[in-house]
């Protein structure tokens, strides 16, 4: 497919990437904290598999709350710091053996992430015409790029900007003021493709960025990715053109999108 024309307005887009480009298959979460379990048992910290797993899931909700309140990432290592220590374990976050736990976690959702269907060809039309970037919330960046190297998205995007490096997340705006100012185009000259309301949608609109919502992951009811605290309100604070696949994206962008807001 063809674009018939593109518009001097538009020079870049931006893409979520999990629930966006990616799905995770279900039972990703659950694989991935048993292998963390398993690796911090090889560092010689025994601990009970239903505790920990609870503890775990305590930590992590506290610290993502915190995270979405402050706009400031957190990361595993905090989460895994703090279940052992309620476990009565003290070892710090930085313990060599929560880092080498931290990649056996990663690994599954490394396994278990799967491409939305015509995601590469989507890119492939779309990289001849415009400037690509990513732009994720994603508290381990190493294990993010992972999945876009082995899933052969890497290459469409002139910029990768992960959470977990940033230190910032979305819908903070200074994440959506670098993914601009990497992609050399004005907020004007923008857009963001993503799957949930808040950070996605009413954070770029929030910044000035013209979003695209995408609910591909909504619509066909698929378990929400990678899932450790996921949660998304019904629909955006703001209103956004809306897409359930990528023939839709690529049918907007020839169309009513490039016409400019009415």
């Amino acid at each position: 497919m063809k674009l018939r024309s593109t518009s001097p307005s538009l020079k870049a887009i931006g893409f979520d990437l999990f629930n966006t480009l990616v799905t995770v298959e279900p039972q990703a979460l659950t694989e991935a904290v048993d292998r963390l379990r398993a690796s911090l048992q090889d560092g010689g910290l025994d601990v009970d598999g239903d505790a920990f797993r609870y503890e775990h899931r305590q930590a992590a909700l506290e610290f993502i709350e915190e995270a979405r309140r402050t706009g400031r990432e957190t990361h595993n290592r905090f989460w895994i710091g703090r279940a052992l220590q309620r476990l009565g374990h003290a070892v710090p976050p930085d313990d060599p053996r929560i880092g080498m736990a931290v990649e056996r976690y990663f690994s599954a959702f490394d396994e278990l992430s799967r491409l939305v269907p015509g995601t590469l060809e989507m890119l492939e039309i779309l990289a001849s015409r415009y400037r690509l970037g990513l732009l994720s919330n994603f508290t381990h960046a190493p294990a993010a790029r992972a999945i876009l190297d082995r899933l052969g998205l890497a290459p469409f995007f002139s910029t990768v900007l992960i959470s977990g490096d940033l230190g910032y997340r979305k819908p903070h705006p200074g994440v959506f003021e670098r993914l601009a100012r990497e992609l050399g185009a004005s907020k004007e000259e923008l857009i963001y493709v993503g799957d949930d309301p808040e950070p996605d949608v009413d954070g770029a609109m929030d910044s000035g960025i013209r979003p695209v919502w995408t609910t591909y992951v909504r619509d066909r009811d698929i378990a929400l990715a990678p899932g450790v605290a996921s949660r998304q309100t019904e629909g955006p604070r703001n209103p956004a053109e809306r897409i359930s696949r990528w023939d839709d994206l690529l049918a907007l962008l020839d169309g009513p999108l490039l016409a400019g807001p009415s």
